[in-house]
């Protein structure tokens, strides 16, 4: 079983900066993918960015150039180093880890960008 903690959200104002930071525990497939998606009030699910083992890396439109995501393989930890954050990016930020057959979420963390 694999458990996501995720933990660096927060409250910032338009233009200001995060870094979310998720571990992953348990049983991991070292060939997998990490990512991050979230979830606006009232809006659906969906993706941020995701990176692979392997370092390869897909991000939204709407947050290139802004967000960088990157992996620490041996701390089986993923970050979102978020810039230039703007009151649209307000939502619950959840981790995800993908691996062959299925996959784990994080229990999400909050961010919200005052204007």
């Amino acid at each position: 079983q694999v458990q996501l903690v995720e933990s660096g959200g927060g409250l910032v104002q338009a233009g200001g900066s995060l870094r979310l930071s998720c571990a992953a525990s348990g049983s991991i497939f070292s060939i997998n993918v990490m990512g991050w998606h979230r979830q606006a009030p009232g809006k659906q699910r969906e993706l941020v960015a995701t990176i692979s083992s392997g370092g390869s890396t897909t991000y939204a439109d709407s947050v290139k150039g802004r967000f960088t995501i990157s992996r620490d393989n041996a701390k089986n930890t993923v970050y979102l180093q978020m810039d230039s954050l703007k009151p649209e990016d307000t939502a619950d930020y959840y981790c995800i880890l993908i691996v062959p057959g299925g996959r784990s979420w994080g229990q999400g963390t909050q961010v919200t960008v005052s204007s």
